[in-house]
């Protein structure tokens, strides 16, 4: 019946299993209240969780304090609110939101890069007076007024987008990427034309369709998985073997990137996005390099999101419960 089973209908069936969940969603609930108080922490200044903490007498302690409360007190209620809620049910609800999560991101970037590619050659052969006032010109020479202006604008219209397509992007995004790589090829040997935007932008396409796909490619396990036991275990072996790496390999490698890259106004992630920040070669390429840091934040969260939903989804394979996905391995 596991075997045959799809997901849909192995939805509700199955027993109830509190702990894991409660251990799921309040990893959802840390992770949520950490990217909270870090968006505070860098426009505003509140204080982080453990200065909050060992100071509680400082100006905004009691921000941080709550946000996590609130957030762990939300991921509690819900799970002692849904006690009947099966593994794979929420396994599947948060592969859902993973996939809107991912598919607005895509559009996003697609519709940026058109957009930011479009502004960077006119800028550079000096066209945008032909089209804008003196001070709209002046303006899209500045990231700090087109990251606002322009591409968090395109960004808002890619989730919006992403809500009625049921395509991740992946097709559409890969095929920009040939023609943006054609067009490069066809205007240096032909025209011997070539602009710095040009490698920006591919760049920029392929650093977006490696993180993001990473998510689905972990639901459908196409990474490869290097070893020599995987591939004779059980149904059941394979469940404790993959709800254990999920917690200790998965989760953890990527609250390490969100904790050194969110680690203050100065790190890696949260600098290069609060000031906008541009390659070297400043005006005559696109205004995009601080989105390609951001992605690393976006790489993490979507994957600690998919790991829980795959925590869930093993721990179902462990008890063997119905519903389990059979897979094509890629490589052993």
């Amino acid at each position: 019946m596991a075997q045959t089973m799809t997901a849909a209908q192995a939805a509700g069936h199955g027993r109830a299993a509190p702990g894991i969940r409660l251990l799921g969603w309040i990893i959802l609930a840390l992770m949520t209240a950490f990217l909270i108080n870090n968006v505070l922490n860098v426009a505003y200044g509140t204080p982080v969780l453990a200065a909050a903490l060992g100071d509680m007498t400082q100006s905004g302690a009691i921000v941080p304090i709550g946000i996590y409360a609130v957030c762990l007190g939300i991921a509690i209620a819900f799970v002692l609110g849904t006690r009947s809620t099966v593994l794979r049910t929420d396994g599947q609800r948060l592969h859902r939101f993973n996939l809107y999560f991912i598919r607005g991101c895509f559009w996003s970037v697609l519709f940026v890069g058109i957009a930011d590619a479009t502004i960077a050659q006119l800028r550079v052969e000096n066209m945008l007076p032909l089209f804008f006032s003196e001070e709209i010109t002046r303006a899209m020479g500045r990231s700090a007024w087109v990251g606002p202006y322009i591409h968090m604008p395109l960004v808002a219209i890619g989730f919006i987008v992403a809500l009625f397509t049921r395509t991740l992007g992946f097709t559409w995004l890969t095929l920009m990427i040939v023609v943006a790589e054609l067009l490069i090829v066809f205007l240096r040997f032909v025209f011997s034309y070539e602009q710095a935007l040009m490698g920006d932008l591919v760049r920029y396409w392929y650093a977006a369709l490696f993180l993001f796909a990473s998510a689905y490619t972990l639901f459908d396990e196409g990474h490869v998985r290097v070893d020599v036991f995987y591939a004779g275990f059980t149904q059941r072996k394979r469940g404790a073997v993959n709800a254990v790496g999920s917690l200790f390999l998965g989760v953890t490698t990527c609250a390490v990137i969100l904790v050194i890259g969110l680690n203050g106004k100065t790190a890696i992630i949260n600098s290069p996005v609060s000031n906008f920040e541009i390659t070297q070669t400043g005006s005559v390429g696109m205004f995009i390099k601080y989105q390609m840091a951001a992605f690393l934040a976006v790489f993490a969260i979507s994957m600690i999101i998919q790991f829980v939903s795959y925590l869930f989804e093993a721990v179902a394979d462990y008890r063997e419960e119905p519903g389990h996905r059979d897979h094509q391995p890629i490589a052993h």
